[in-house]
Order: structure tokens, then C-alpha cells, then sequence
């Protein structure tokens, strides 16, 4: 690939959740950021609304606006879903199946098991400033992607299989793959193309990371307010699959869910749509003639040890906490039903799924037993936990359960941001509960695993386990998994990878619950409720 200058370094990897917001389902690690980028004053009303067909699409989402929008590097639930409206990739997916559709190419190369895939450009397509997108802008993407000197979020999920991207013709592309890997082709969203010309100038990636977003998408951005809300358009030169059938949206960025739920209900309903709702409130959203569907997915509570504290380096001791949590009377009390105790590191739902060999039903009898084993007595225990609304509903139970055992348990929870910057600072911890949802990324259980797990993960330096040998063993039976041919086969390494994570209980959920997104069915048609934060409207349409 050609070499090219940063002109903005990376953040350094034990501060990267700081600017990703990796926590995308935990509610996005906010940024410390103020400016708005566009626009007039930060408002949640921008915008007069208009009438028919005309009028604005108002969504109320969940999750904080002020994560990082550079798309190599956010996991932020808001940042990402709107990202899938600005910008394409070669390949997009469907936000359901998760099958690979063109975007930016014109079609999905035919021998997906190949070394080599050739892409050639959409005819006419442009970024939002009318520039047409070449074959520049897309190398560009990619050399930032696999660069060994920036350490992106994105790498992880292709340096392992893709070699190198070369320009074959203004409008052409060639990507070389290192062996044979399908799976690559779901990845492609993932590398969302940006214009050369805007993000190669002096601080262009310090504006992504604060909301500047330019793409070729069926959306363009044209007011950000951190902390408030982020206003669209539909691109007039866009001629893309997947045209946008709204003139204007207004994105509203509400963490607190009863002023979200407001939002929504009632005669004076200000919005059309919002995601995360909570369980307690669907019954009255349902009876006020509003849709409110759900999707099973990865979306999880975990709990993380710090194995450099003793007791928590001895797999014992992480194993009986697990063995202890009432899972049914969280699911019952605290999901309302909504929710399966994990069976597995993978969800239910997961094509990869297999019940895990170590499955931690509740037996307080063997947690007492396993810790004793250990040696351990009197165990006091304080949970640094996020203050997101159904993790903190969850957390009684988890203390009730391990005080039950003769744990002393408290509870801290906190804003994500005070959580992670903890860690950032190497400072001491004990247990983290948090929430997170790798589906934001795609389905195949490879990239789920890397996204918590391997030598250089973030994750895994907050856990402080991966130097450990059986971590380092684990890390070279995925790269293995990643490298086999048979699908079958792969498969089966990759259960057995997972069987792994289960017996060891580092970073290990405890429940597997849905995600509920609520419309109005006489505003909106066409909404799919999705098992990841976010929203997708690329297939909605005005009822």
C-alpha cells in the first residue's frame, strides 16, 4: 500500500475507549467535547418539523451523540447508526441479516472463498460536497485501516486477513486477502469510504473524532450539538441502493430514559420513533397505538475482573462470583423477561452458538464450595458498575446473590466516562459490570471474539489478563480459527475458543437480553427493530 502521513496520531491504546466509545451498547464513552461543529446554538428543536411528506423524521436515541464519529475508530451506538446513514462502504449489509449487499461497488464478487477481490465504483457517486469518489479515497481508508503505526478500532478486524488494497483503475480496487476468508465481505461496512480531500488536511481526524462526518451515503449531516442532537438531510446527488426517503431527520440524544419515553407518548408525542426502551414502560407505549418490537441478540451484562488483584487471578474465584448470580431472578425482576442467563460468550441467536462446556446456573452451593477450594474467606467485594438505567436494575440482584454466599458486596455505580477513565489510569479496580453489544460490528463469531479478546485488545489490558498462558494459548488457537479453510471446522475452533472464555470467566456475560425500539405505526412503515443499539431507517418510509 502507499505510505502515507498521519498528520494526526492515534490515541494511545490504553486511552482508546476515552475517544470510541467502545461501550457502544453501554451508552457510548463520551469525549470531553462542547463545540458544535454546525448550526445554530444546541437546541433539541431544530427545526420547524414541516408537513406531509415534508416533515422531519424525529428520533430519540438512547445513547450520547459525543462518542467519536471517525467510523475507523467509534463503537458508539449513536455515532455508528448515524454513520450507516452517512457514509458506504463497497459492501453495506442489511441491518437485519447482516448480508452483504452493494454499496459503493457495483456487486458482490461472485467467489466469495477467493484471494483477490476486485470492486469497481458506482457510477456518479459523490461525497455530500460533490466530489466524486475514486479509487484515492478508498485506498486512503484502508491505509489508515491496516497503517501498523495507528491503532484503530477497524484493524482488528481486518489486518488478520486482508493484505493489501491496490488501485486498479481510477474507478477499480483489488483487495488481496492473506488466505481465504468469506467472512470478509460482512467486514466491508465496517471500512465506511471518506473523501480523501477533507480527511488527509492538517486536524481532519480531531474533527471526525468531535462530529464532522462527510460521506457518499443517502444522508448528510448538516447540524451536530454534542450532547443534544445531530441533523440530516437527504443527499440530492445520492444514487445509490438504498435511496433515503425522508427530506430531513432530527436525531435526539436522550440517556435518561424517562424523559425518552416522554418524548414518544402522548397526545404532544415529539418524535416518531426511539431505541432502548425500557421493559416497564411497553405495555403503556403498546396501548397508546405505538409498535414496540425487540430483537435477541448479543447485547449483554458483563462482568470484567481485574486478574492482577488477588483473589481474582485464580479462575476459582471468578467462577463461584458467576456460579452465585440468581440468573433467573434477574431476567424475572430486573428484564422483566426479557432476557436468557448466558449459556455461552455467544448468544442464543448466534449461527456460531454452541452451549458452552462451563455454564454457570445458579448454585451457591458450588460458589461456596469453589471458594473455599481457593482458599478464600471473608471476600469483600465493590462493584464499579455504569449507571446505564438496566444495568443498574440489574445490580441488586447481583449483590443480594453474592452477600448470600458471605460476600460483602457493594455498589458504585458511575457515568461510563468516570468508569473508563479509571482504567485508562491504570487505577486499582476489583469487578466491572457493564453493558456491551458486539452485533453493532456484524454476526460472525471471529470478529465478536477478537472484539473482547487477543493480544493487543484494550479489553483485555483493562482485565490484565492477556500475558496470561492460557490467554496466550487462547490467542493462538483464534488465529488458527481465523486461518481455516473448512467452514465446518472453523467453526467448530471457534466453539471451542469459546468454551475457553467460558471456563476462564474474565470478561464473561451474565445475561443476554433484548433491546426494544418503539415507532409510531401510523407516522412510519417499513421499521425493522434491530438487536443492536441504534436505528436503521434506510428501508423506513412515511406510512
Amino acid at each position: 500500500m502507499r505510505d502515507v502521513t498521519h498528520d494526526v496520531p492515534a490515541p494511545h491504546r490504553r486511552s482508546f475507549l476515552k475517544y470510541s466509545g467502545a461501550l457502544g451498547a453501554a451508552g457510548a464513552v463520551p469525549a470531553s467535547l462542547t463545540a458544535c461543529l454546525a448550526g445554530p446554538e444546541s437546541t433539541i428543536d431544530t427545526g420547524d418539523g414541516g408537513r406531509g411528506a415534508h416533515r422531519t423524521l424525529t428520533a430519540v436515541i438512547g445513547y450520547g451523540n459525543d462518542g467519536t464519529w471517525d467510523p475507523t475508530q467509534t463503537a458508539s451506538a449513536f455515532c455508528m447508526a448515524a454513520n450507516n446513514h452517512i457514509y458506504e462502504g463497497l459492501l453495506d449489509t442489511d441491518p437485519i441479516s447482516r448480508e452483504p449487499y452493494p454499496a459503493l461497488a457495483t456487486r458482490v464478487p461472485a467467489d466469495r472463498a477467493g484471494t483477490s477481490w476486485t470492486f469497481t465504483l458506482r457510477p456518479g457517486a459523490t461525497f455530500h460536497d460533490g466530489r466524486p469518489v475514486t479509487a484515492d479515497d478508498v485506498l486512503f481508508v484502508f491505509d489508515r485501516i491496516l497503517d501498523p503505526g495507528t491503532q484503530t478500532l477497524a484493524k482488528g478486524f481486518f489486518e488478520p486477513w486482508l493484505k493489501d488494497v491496490r488501485k486498479v483503475a481510477e474507478r477499480t480496487v483489488e483487495l488481496v486477502l492473506r488466505f481465504p476468508f468469506p467472512e470478509g465481505l460482512s467486514r466491508l461496512t465496517l471500512a465506511k469510504i471518506m473523501p480523501q480531500h477533507v480527511f488527509s488536511r492538517p486536524g481532519a481526524w480531531n474533527d471526525a473524532i468531535k462530529g464532522l462526518a462527510v460521506g457518499s451515503g443517502p444522508y448528510r449531516q448538516t447540524a451536530h450539538h454534542p450532547k443534544s442532537n445531530t441533523t440530516f438531510e437527504a443527499y440530492a446527488g445520492y444514487n445509490g441502493p438504498r435511496p433515503p426517503a425522508f427530506e430531513k431527520m432530527n436525531w435526539l440524544s436522550v440517556v435518561d430514559a424517562a424523559p425518552r419515553v416522554a418524548r414518544i407518548s402522548g397526545g404532544n408525542a415529539g418524535a416518531q420513533i426511539a431505541d432502548n426502551i425500557p421493559y416497564a414502560n411497553i405495555g403503556r407505549l403498546e396501548s397508546g397505538g405505538l409498535t414496540v418490537a425487540g430483537g435477541a441478540g448479543m447485547n449483554n451484562l458483563f462482568l470484567m475482573f481485574n486478574t492482577r488483584r488477588k483473589p481474582f487471578d485464580d479462575v476459582r474465584v471468578r467462577q463461584a462470583l458467576h456460579y452465585a448470580i440468581d440468573t433467573g431472578k434477574l431476567v424475572e425482576v430486573a428484564l422483566k423477561g426479557h432476557g436468557k442467563p448466558s449459556s455461552s460468550f455467544l448468544d442464543e441467536a448466534n449461527p456460531a452458538y454452541r452451549r458452552a462446556r462451563t455454564v454457570y446456573d445458579h448454585d451457591p452451593d458450588r460458589a461456596r464450595a469453589l471458594l473455599k477450594e481457593a482458599g478464600v474467606g471473608g471476600l469483600r467485594i465493590d462493584i464499579l458498575a455504569v449507571n446505564v438505567s438496566w444495568i443498574v436494575d440489574c445490580l441488586p440482584t447481583i449483590k443480594s446473590s453474592w452477600d448470600a454466599i458471605g460476600v460483602r458486596t457493594t455498589l458504585s455505580p458511575q457515568e461510563t466516562t468516570a468508569v473508563f477513565t479509571k482504567m485508562d489510569q491504570r487505577q486499582d479496580y476489583q469487578v466491572v459490570a457493564a453493558a456491551s453489544n458486539p452485533n453493532q460490528f456484524g454476526l460472525d463469531a471471529d470478529l465478536i471474539l477478537r472484539y473482547n479478546y487477543g493480544p493487543d485488545n484494550l479489553w483485555m489490558r483493562y482485565a490484565r489478563w492477556a500475558d496470561d498462558p492460557v490467554a496466550r494459548q487462547l490467542f493462538a488457537d483464534m488465529d488458527r480459527a481465523t486461518r481455516e479453510p473448512d467452514p465446518v471446522r472453523k467453526k467448530a475452533m471457534i466453539q471451542d475458543c469459546v468454551d475457553v472464555v467460558a471456563e476462564q470467566a474474565v470478561l464473561y456475560p451474565v445475561v443476554h437480553n433484548e433491546l426494544m425500539t418503539a415507532w409510531d405505526p401510523r407516522e412510519l412503515a417499513g421499521m425493522r427493530a434491530q438487536p443492536y443499539p441504534g436505528i436503521n431507517v434506510l428501508r423506513a418510509r412515511w406510512a
